[in-house]
């Protein structure tokens, strides 16, 4: 048996009831676990401080003095002890409130000890609280180097496992260790990466000799987690390639000539016409499709996907758009209607509230083949609804799915159809690399001709004359606003509370015009009459919460007020700036913070007031916040957990572990080289049912 898989209880100084422990707080139930739970940082163990230089930046520290006294406070369970430490240059209190007795006969007054701990402050006088105490015998007798410290829990500590503890653990489980660890990468690879052994690098990360082979086993982990993720993507992605036929669109037909002729509504970029070209390739190639078209907000993605689905008609296949919302699948259902006019083809809406005697005329005209274009929400989904022969299928805001929704629009023809997934969420390359690396990724990365970017302001919640005075001249001038509320799930009824004081303050500061409100508890039929009102500009402000974020289209609105700007996170202001200039006029979007906001909060409006670019928004909006758990593992296709590498901070590793990863797969694309092997067998365990979750999308 691989010593990795040995049972954590048999690691001397954990046994059966600690065992539970590890178990159940930090999921480590094997001995390969317990060395993959990496210290969050390190100590230089070499350097002693004096008790003068204490201040409040330091986390942990190393003294060397004396005992003075002991002093005990409190009786029974509540009893402290409190020694009084000395080294020349001041005194610190050492507190302990267990195990006093035993502390009491163990340590000597006046005897050399190095403490090492993490002080407090506390009515101002310095304090450590259960500190490490070695007796001092000599220079060459101090502890050495770097020391690693370990992330523990509440309750890991009140059964005396801290990171004390958990590196002595670590260290007897390296004890167990008879002979080098096995290598977990195939040497070519190894070398290619210019990478450290594996033994040594795991050595060196619980136990550092030095900074530089803390860094380079560092390297070496880092690398690892990110090879495998790219490696599992890669090997995938080809594999989809080489085995899923697609239904071939062989020609660009009447269809598509006389809606470039007749209905383009203006001439397309070159972003545009590029990405069309990337999708045309791809349906004639024999091989299906899955791209992921990313492109900000207003930058042209739905006619791409029309004369996209108009390709598809042409080859004799039906297309369908599937929208996570019934406002948003009602609005892309208008707007196809506007452009395909005139043009001799069905399109037709499908949502849940879709009338019973409609949904049979629709459910019949599908499976004719009279339908071409069918939009809807996830309605579309249902076992239902089938197709007379459905070859295009495109999905509008694809993190609002689960992977096993989409994963129905597989069945619904005997091959997949070709898949289109548009998102106005940039995702950076780096993310996109590791959560969707499997799709091919188009970009449109410029805006139609005659749009104007979006002005973007900083302005402070006590100064609202001004702001409300220019609101007025815009409105006057025949444009619209919305003024947005944050909504935070905790605490609706709060929020909803704000919007509706918010928008009384409003109706009281605009009395001259119509002010409507919408938030995510009214029935779709109410948000479809405020909607209606907003859109054929019966009312001229629209007071909401965040649910305008996604896909409402109001070209004549041009001011976009956010309230309580330091409540929403980078990309989410970035969405909601992007329900405007969506005609020609200018536009505007206003933050409005309290004057008091952290330097987070302030990056976050520098950033908005700096850049209309999503990609740059979304990169900085990943460095503040990391990635966390990136959509979800059973969404995001991650089959690993990641315990070091952070694929933002670790992105030029990231780039490094895709390149040898793709030049493998090239050469060896089963893993079938006998020093594959190892390769192929990390996989197996840590992928576990990775290759069903990647088949979608």
């Amino acid at each position: 048996m691989n010593i990795f898989q040995t049972d954590i209880k048999f690691v001397p100084g954990v046994g059966p009831k600690r065992a539970e422990i590890l178990n159940k707080e930090i999921s480590l139930f094997t001995l390969g676990d317990l060395l993959r739970w990496y210290p969050y940082r390190y100590i230089d163990r070499s350097r002693i401080y004096y008790i003068h230089e204490i201040d409040n930046s330091m986390a942990y520290i190393q003294l060397k003095g004396k005992i003075t006294s002991f002093e005990s406070f409190g009786e029974g369970h509540r009893r402290r002890l409190v020694a009084h430490f000395t080294d020349g240059t001041g005194f610190i209190d050492l507190i302990w409130f267990q195990g006093t007795r035993f502390i009491e006969g163990k340590y000597k007054v006046n005897q050399e000890y190095v403490l090492f701990g993490k002080p407090s402050l506390f009515n101002g006088r310095w304090n450590i609280a259960h500190p490490e105490l070695d007796p001092f015998m000599d220079e060459s007798d101090r502890p050495e180097g770097l020391m690693a410290m370990y992330n523990t829990t509440e309750s890991m500590k009140n059964h005396h496992l801290n990171s004390r503890a958990m590196q002595k653990i670590i260290e007897n489980a390296f004890g167990m260790i008879r002979e080098r660890l096995p290598e977990t990468l195939s040497p070519d690879v190894v070398s290619e990466a210019k990478l450290m052994p594996f033994h040594d690098a795991m050595e060196n990360i619980h136990f550092p000799k030095s900074p530089s082979l803390l860094r380079d086993a560092e390297y070496r982990m880092k690398f690892e987690e990110l090879f495998y993720i790219q490696l599992n993507i890669v090997r995938y992605a080809s594999e989809r390639k080489e085995k899923l036929k697609g239904f071939v669109f062989g020609k660009v037909g009447d269809y598509f000539n006389s809606f470039y002729r007749q209905n383009l509504p203006f001439p397309l970029t070159d972003a545009q016409k590029r990405v069309i070209r990337e999708i045309r390739k791809d349906t004639a190639s024999g091989k299906q499709m899955n791209r992921l078209l990313q492109g900000d907000v207003g930058s042209g993605k739905t006619l791409v996907a029309i004369m996209c689905m108009l390709i598809a008609l042409d080859n004799g296949y039906q297309s369908c758009l599937m929208a996570p919302t019934e406002i948003l699948a009602s609005q892309h259902f208008d707007t196809f209607g506007e452009m395909l006019s005139g043009m001799d083809l069905r399109v037709e809406l499908l949502t849940g509230s879709t009338k019973r005697k409609e949904r049979e005329v629709i459910h019949a005209g599908l499976q004719s083949g009279e339908i071409d274009i069918l939009i809807g929400t996830h309605a579309l989904i249902e076992g239902t609804v089938q197709f007379h022969n459905l070859g295009f299928v495109v999905i509008d805001e694809q993190h609002r799915f689960g992977v096993m929704q989409r994963a129905k629009l597989w069945t619904k023809n005997d091959r997949p159809p070709h898949v289109l997934v548009m998102t106005a969420t940039p995702i950076p390359r780096t993310l996109a690399m590791t959560v969707y690396g499997d799709l091919d990724v188009s970009v449109i990365d410029e805006l139609p001709p005659g749009r104007k970017p979006v002005q973007t302001l900083h302005r402070y919640d006590k100064k609202r004359g001004a702001l409300y005075q220019f609101i007025r001249e815009q409105i006057r001038a025949g444009r619209q606003a919305y003024i947005v509320y944050p909504l935070i799930e905790e605490s609706e009824k709060l929020d909803l509370k704000n919007l509706e004081e918010g928008y009384l303050h409003i109706r009281e500061a605009f009395p001259e015009f119509s002010v409507c409100k919408m938030h995510g508890r009214m029935k779709p039929s109410e948000k479809d009459e405020v909607m209606r009102q907003f859109v054929l500009n019966e009312a001229q402000i629209m007071v909401s919460t965040t649910v305008i974020e996604v896909g409402v289209n109001v070209p004549n609105a041009s001011v976009m007020v956010i309230e309580s700007a330091q409540r929403f996170g980078l990309s989410q202001l970035h969405q909601l700036r992007g329900r405007v200039g969506r005609g020609a006029e200018q536009s505007y979007c206003v933050l409005i913070t309290p004057y008091e906001i952290s330097s987070d909060t302030r990056k976050r409006m520098e950033i908005m007031t700096g850049s209309n670019d999503g990609f740059v928004i979304a990169e900085a909006d990943l460095k503040l916040r990391g990635p966390g758990d990136l959509e979800g593992t059973q969404q995001s296709g991650i089959p690993f957990d990641l315990r070091i590498a952070d694929p933002v901070k670790d992105s030029n590793i990231l780039f490094r572990a895709r390149e040898i990863a793709e030049d493998l797969t090239e050469k060896d694309p089963a893993l079938e080289q006998p020093e594959h092997l190892v390769l192929k067998q990390q996989l197996d365990r840590l992928g576990g049912n990775r290759y069903e979750w990647g088949r979608i999308s």
